[in-house]
């Protein structure tokens, strides 16, 4: 299970690594490693939920987005990130629940 420490590590590298290949307009991490503790793959680094709002998710599905998401922070699957929820929204959807 990731540390304090190295929760917050991940999470400005999460942070890094979206800003740099998405330029989001919004982005929000949250760490949900501490509900899943004893969780198998919880060894494998933690669990994150980000919301990130960008011009380049106008007109693209919800699976292009997340493809997206998942390919900026691909380095960090299995050596920082667990599991990882996405909500990718374009701006005009950045008000919509």
């Amino acid at each position: 299970m990731d540390t304090p420490h190295a929760s917050a590590d991940t999470m400005a590298r999460i942070r890094a690594a979206l800003e740099q290949r998405i330029a989001p307009t919004e982005i929000r991490i949250e760490d949900e490693s501490a509900r899943h503790i004893g969780h198998a793959g919880a060894r494998e680094g933690g669990h994150f939920r980000v919301r990130v709002v960008s011009e380049c998710f106008r007109g693209l599905t919800r699976v292009a987005r997340h493809r997206m998401v998942y390919q900026a922070v691909a380095e960090l699957m299995g050596s920082g990130i667990h599991a990882l929820a996405v909500d990718a929204r374009a701006p005009e959807e950045a008000d919509r629940k």
